[in-house]
């Protein structure tokens, strides 16, 4: 029964024994780490299952089956070693090994009805999985020949050490039972790694990487949703565009890992700033934009005055030497109408003048209209 076990993590890595070689022999992801870990506690879980299948054909006087879990018992301890020591390949050859041969000679032994034969199906995963179509149409013909095979195998040859009735449907009951946890298991495990693997992408398309941050093109998906809730509800939303000043300076002077731990310590400062319905992103090199949903002018005033000066009180520490830097602010409130690029440029425009007037202050953005009036 334990071939159950063994055959399912196979099938939850996908990995057959010479893919398993190569894993071995590079440094692993931490999804083929967390696979391998998995591995091993199922292997101790197997031997325990045969140690207790071991007592039941004992008790049921089969001693052959009894035996064959002996042997069972002692290729996973064997595997379980092998994996301890990072010899994949062989561990993973000795485990497929214990389950074709568990689930053919109990079923040969015990016959069909026993159920030893749903072992072998659990190699579909593991084999689908594998490579493309073409590479895996191959294992697939051989395992259903295989399966087939020992199917009429058992037919002609017949029950070799028969058990009594009560005996074979709680031993068929079991194995049918341990099959469809393992399947159940399998799916999951797949469905999980699936869903792990979205969401890493999803993180890869909408974050910054350094910083955690929303990324420029996420927040502007972001901000047009935001703008056009505010708008029916005929609330204010303002924006307020940061830059770190002389960041150029920082990295020339402590070099570009100080520089990166400026950005980060910054990011969690403005994250630690914000209220939960903002929304804040790396908008490109030392620059940040906020979005401030259902606040005016003023609160978004008093926002960026308090994070400047939050940033100014800031200190990094690195490898004993002090890094400090300042902030400057443009702040601009979206108008009736405004489109977000435009709002985004007179942030832009407030912030540029926060930097020729000395840097490190918040500059509030001229209405549209007081644009078009001074262009005129």
């Amino acid at each position: 029964m334990s071939a159950t076990s063994k055959s399912v993590s196979a099938a939850s890595s996908g990995a057959t024994p010479g893919e398993a070689g190569h894993a071995g022999g590079r440094r692993l992801s931490k999804t083929h780490s967390a696979f391998w870990v998995m591995t091993r506690r199922v292997t101790i879980l197997a031997a325990s299952v045969d140690a207790a299948f071991l007592v039941f054909f004992l008790a049921a006087r089969s001693p052959l089956l009894a035996w064959l879990n002996v042997v069972s018992i002692a290729m996973y301890v064997a595997a379980y070693a092998l994996l301890r020591r990072r010899r994949n390949f062989l561990a993973l050859l000795l485990i497929w090994t214990e389950v074709v041969g568990h689930a053919a000679i109990g079923t040969l032994l015990v016959g069909w009805d026993s159920g030893f034969h749903y072992y072998l199906l659990m190699f579909i995963p593991a084999i689908v999985v594998s490579g493309s179509l073409r590479r895996v149409a191959a294992p697939l013909i051989v395992l259903f020949l295989a399966y087939m095979g020992l199917h009429q195998t058992a037919h002609v040859v017949g029950t070799l050490a028969p058990m009594g009735d009560t005996a074979l449907q709680i031993l068929n009951l079991f194995n049918v039972s341990i099959f469809f946890a393992m399947a159940s298991y399998t799916a999951r495990f797949y469905y999980e790694l699936v869903r792990k693997s979205e969401r890493k992408l999803r993180a890869l398309a909408t974050l910054d990487a350094l910083t955690g941050l929303s990324n420029r093109r996420h927040l502007i998906e972001l901000a047009m949703l935001e703008i056009a809730r505010a708008r029916h509800a005929a609330q204010p939303t303002s924006l307020v565009l940061a830059d770190i000043d002389e960041f150029k300076d920082i990295n020339d002077r402590y070099g570009h890992e100080a520089g990166d731990m400026v950005l980060t310590r910054a990011s969690e400062l403005f994250r630690e700033a914000c209220r939960s319905q903002d929304i804040i992103a790396r908008w490109g090199g030392e620059e940040f934009l906020f979005l401030l949903p259902n606040t005016g002018t003023d609160d978004a005033l008093q926002f960026a005055e308090r994070v400047r000066a939050r940033i100014a009180e800031l200190i990094i520490d690195q490898d004993g030497r002090t890094i400090d830097f300042t902030l400057s602010l443009g702040v601009a409130q979206l108008a009736a109408g405004e489109a977000l690029e435009s709002a985004i440029g007179r942030a832009d425009h407030a912030l540029y003048q926060s930097k020729t007037q000395g840097r490190n202050r918040v500059t509030f953005a001229s209405p549209p209209h007081a644009n078009a009036s001074l262009a005129s």
